[in-house]
This record gives C-alpha cells, structure tokens and sequence, in this order.
C-alpha cells in the first residue's frame, strides 16, 4: 500500500514540476515572445496565407465568439457526414459499420464540445478513417478552442481598458502548432515504444494461455490515446478506454497519461500569473484548486484501498481493497486517483470501471465534474473558475458595502447575471435531463411504443439513479466518463445527452467571453485601501465557500437518492 500511495505523489509532483516551465513557455508563445517552436512560423503563416487570415487583426468578444461558433458548426456537419457514411469509405479493414443517425448525432457533438461520450465500442463502432480524421481531428481543434478561450480572458485582463481579446484564429492554430502537436509526438513515440499499436493493420488472431482463439483490435491508436489526455478529451481507441492492455500497457504508461491529462491545466495556471504578471494571483488559484482535488482524492483513494463494508460484514479480508472493475497492474490507489483526476480535470478517460467504485467514490467524481472548476480542461477550468470569481467579488463586496471590483473594473449587474446564469443553467440540465430519464423509464419504459428499450437500466434502485445523474453530469461538464451499467446507446440518451453536450460546453465558454469583454472595456479604477485583494487568502478561501455553497444547494438532494443512499443501504 505504501508504494501505491508514493506512486501517486510521484505522479502529482512530476505534473507540477513540468507544469510551471510549460505554463512560461505557453505565456511566451501568446505574448509573442521568442520560443523554441518559431521554426512552425513558416507553416502558420502559409495556414494564414491560404485561408485568407489577418492573423494580427484584434477582435472584440462579439467577434471572438463569432468566429469560434462559425468553425465549430462546420465541424459538426462535417463529423456526422463522416460518422454516417463510414462503412463505405477507405481505411475499414475489419468492416465496421455506418453508425445509426442518432449515434452519429451524440458522437460527432461529444467530440466536437471535448466531451468523448461514448455510446459506442471504439473497436467495432468506427473505423480507422473516422478514429482519425474525426475523433482524433476534433479532439487537436475541441482543446484548441479551450485554450482560445482562456487566452481571450488572459488578454482582458492584461489591459487596464481594452476592447481586443486577440484574434481567435491566430491563438487556436498557435494553440495546436506551438503545443498540442509538439507534446503528442512526444507522448505518442513513448506510448509506441511501451506496447500501444501504431499500425495500420487489422485484427490479429492470437492463441490464449487456455488455448482459445481470439480476435484482436489493433489500429495506429498511440497517437489518439496522445491527444486524448494532452487534450483533456478522453475517448478511448478500444471501448474499455485506458484500462485495455494495449492502450495503457503498463504502470509507466498510466502515469504517462495521468501527468498528460494535467499537464496543460495547471501549466494553463502559470501561464496566467507569467501572461499578465501576476503572478500571487495565479498561485492563489492553483492553491485553491488543489486543495479542493485533495478534498476529493484523499476519501477516494481510502474508500477504494479499503473495499467494500459489505464484504466486511461475511468476514471476508479485502487485503487488496476494492478490486472490482479494476486492473491489477494498477492496484486501487492509481485507480482512485485516476478517477478523480479525470473528472475534475474533464479528461473522461479512465483505468478502471467507475461504475464499480465504492459509493462514496462515486459521489466525489461526480463532485468533481459537479464543480468542474479543479483545474478543469484545456482552458476551460479557468474560464469556468472565473465564474466563481465573479459571484465571489459581488458577494465580498456586499459584505463590505461598496460596489465590487475586480482588478480595477467595476463589476456590475449585467456580469453578475450572466455569471448566475451559466451556474444556474449547469443545474438545470443536469437535474431537469435526469429528472427526465427517471419519470420516462417509470412511466414508458415497458411500453411497446416507447423509442427506449425496456432493458437499458440495469441497476433500478439508487445505483441506477445515479447512473443516469452521472450521465447528464458528465454529458454537461463535457467529461465523456460513465457509470456503464447504463444501457445509453438509442434514441433517447443519444439525443437528450446531445443537446446537454452543446449547451454544457458553449455557454459556459459565451458567459465568461462576454463577461470579461464588458469588464474590459470600462474605465480602469486604481487599487486603493478599500480594494478587494483578489490574490489574498481570504478571497481564496470566500471563493472556495462559493463553490462549496453552489455545488451543496444545487446537488445535495440527488446525491442523497444515488450515492449516499446507497452507501448507507450497505
């Protein structure tokens, strides 16, 4: 046990100590400073070139979203083409099929949104063309869209008064030129060197220690599984995600893809403290965060180390812990800690099956995707932490009796209901779309009309709600990870989770934009001795009473009927 727990700190410290020169270089790369990738200066200036981009013309929030809305439709289209048509395009040598159109509509928006939901088997529900140049496209272009994102807030708040949060085009391409693509070749070759296939060939029939025969997958998936947690992605080559043997073959390659997927958002931290040179200020909310990550980590890895209470009370010794749906080679530790890492951070991916997981744990990663704000995806933990800001300036300057500011701008009505907005919809879609799936499979499940199966759920009880929370949580927290005792693959999970996915995604990413493009076009205000401090202590610990307050009134009744109730049922 005790070499489990120094694997895991290992892993933490590593991703920090590669995390801060990263966070300064991708500060240098967006203030257009020199770096060692201006050898790509060429090849981004013939992207500009070709496309028709002035890539040095400033835009105003209106037009950043714009243009990042325009793409992203155009991916969409062209991702359910392709998704719909597959069987009969090139490069599908085990055959797969076409997917059905409510398939393609959830997979093409859940890559498109850097979700990953998979209602689908990686190895038999797309083919090497589509794992390509769709799931692995979308997954390079979702986390650039992320970054964009957080660069756009970096530049609002850089400026005193400013109505420029740079040009979306030119921080997305240096975002996928400059970082995303250096850092999957690297991770890719190590992966490749390690046992993940690279190959272009199809299944292989290999002979067991049984002496049965057995057909497996293979396909060029070092390169997606790169990309998958660099991007915060998640979606898995093979349909059991990173805990098949040939997409995570060893203890060197999970810790390989747990620093990966943490990597970009905490360096994403430092980059903010170097870009606009505060860096107190950044420090406060990698502080923050991590502390609320060991808040989650710590009573999971416990629960998962200590096993099941159920199988206690038959006198059963649990010497290994909670086993089940796990993998030996990683042990509970490095499961417990990969499954709350995966889902504060949005990656999804996981290396064990989290449907098994002990009640409790179960509740800290839906926690996790819940608050989504501890360290969060490529660009998107920043951008949905500064909503929490926002509502905990308005509120200390309430306390106070002055009108809040925030590093010298007045915030005002008009930020702050745009800041309620995004929390409170997160908690409509999640509890209305589960509010929703429970009443249908009451009332419809059984009928013969209905569009859903009467077998999709195949844990009714608490368990079986909180396998349908868990799905809407993760579906509006683009995380893609799943309690898969869930039957989600037909009409109605395709189509509900689709439209949380979109709306999950975007207007958490248009709340902050737009809150930070009116903040920065007001007249700057000097700090004076009445000023919030937005770097102290004690607005970090009001901001982490914020998100425990929001999360705690908006969750705490449907975390009693799923996991707690279960956990106290055993």
């Amino acid at each position: 046990m005790n070499t489990e727990l120094t694997g895991v700190i290992v892993t933490f410290l590593l991703t920090v100590l590669l995390a801060y020169p990263l966070g300064k270089y991708i500060a240098k790369v967006f203030a257009g400073e020199r770096t060692i990738t201006d050898f790509m200066n060429p090849l981004e200036r013939l992207i500009f070139r070709f496309t028709g981009i002035d890539s040095n013309k400033g835009m105003n929030w209106k037009e950043f979203l714009k243009a990042m809305l325009a793409i992203n439709m155009l991916w969409l289209f062209y991702a359910f083409f392709l998704l719909l048509n597959q069987g009969n395009l090139p490069l599908n040598p085990d055959g797969n099929p076409d997917m059905t159109a409510d398939l393609s509509f959830n997979t093409a928006i859940s890559f498109l949104v850097n979700c990953n939901l998979q209602h689908y088997s990686g190895e038999s529900g797309l083919t090497y063309l589509t794992q390509l140049f769709v799931i692995t496209f979308l997954q390079f272009v979702s986390a650039a869209t992320g970054i964009a994102g957080a660069v756009a807030l970096f530049n609002g708040l850089k400026h005193k008064t400013t109505d420029n949060l740079g040009n979306f085009w030119s921080i997305f391409t240096k975002s996928i030129t400059r970082l995303l693509l250096p850092l999957c070749i690297v991770m890719a070759i190590l992966l490749a060197f390690n046992g993940s296939p690279a190959s272009y060939d199809g299944k292989d029939t290999i002979t067991t220690l049984q002496g049965d025969t057995v057909q497996v997958s293979r396909g060029p998936a070092a390169g997606m599984i790169a990309i998958k947690h660099l991007g915060t992605n998640g979606g898995g080559w093979f349909g059991v995600n990173s805990a098949h043997p040939l997409e995570n073959p060893n203890y060197f390659s999970n810790m390989l893809e747990l620093i990966a997927q943490v990597l970009i958002p905490i360096a994403m931290l430092f980059a903010l403290g170097f870009y606009i040179k505060r860096k107190k200020f950044a420090w406060m909310i990698f502080g923050i965060m991590t502390v609320g990550m060991l808040f989650l980590v710590i009573p999971t890895m416990h629960w998962e180390m200590q096993g099941s209470p159920a199988i206690e009370k038959l006198g059963v010794m649990q010497a290994t812990g909670a086993m089940e749906g796990k993998e030996v080679r990683f042990g509970p530790a490095a499961s417990g800690y990969w499954s709350i890492v995966t889902t504060i951070i949005s990656t999804g991916s996981v290396n064990s099956m989290h449907d098994s997981s002990m009640p409790l744990s179960g509740m800290m990663q839906m926690l996790g995707m819940l608050i989504n704000a501890f360290y969060g995806g490529c660009g998107v933990g920043i951008l949905n932490y500064f909503i929490y800001i926002i509502i905990a300036v308005f509120i200390g300057g309430l306390m106070v009796g002055r009108t809040p500011e925030f590093m010298g701008h007045k915030v005002e009505a008009r930020e702050v209901k745009i800041a309620a907005l995004v929390t409170l919809l997160s908690a409509f879609l999640i509890k209305g779309g589960t509010a929703l799936a429970a009443y249908y499979f009451v009332h419809h499940g059984n009928a013969a009309w209905a569009v859903q199966p009467a077998n999709w759920l195949n844990n009714p009880g608490n368990h079986g709600f909180s396998e349908m929370f868990y799905e809407f949580t993760s579906a509006n927290a683009n995380n893609g990870s799943g309690f898969e005792g869930l039957g989600d693959n037909n009409v109605f999970w395709n189509v509900t989770t689709g439209f949380v996915l979109l709306l999950g995604r975007f207007l958490p990413i248009i709340g902050p934009i737009a809150i930070i493009g009116l903040l920065a076009k007001k007249k700057y205000i000097p700090e004076s001795s009445g000023t919030l401090k937005v770097d102290s202590l004690t607005f970090g610990m009001l901001t982490f009473a914020i998100i425990i307050i929001i999360t705690a009134l908006s969750y705490f009744p449907p975390l009693v009927l799923g996991p707690i109730a279960e956990y106290l049922g055993m």
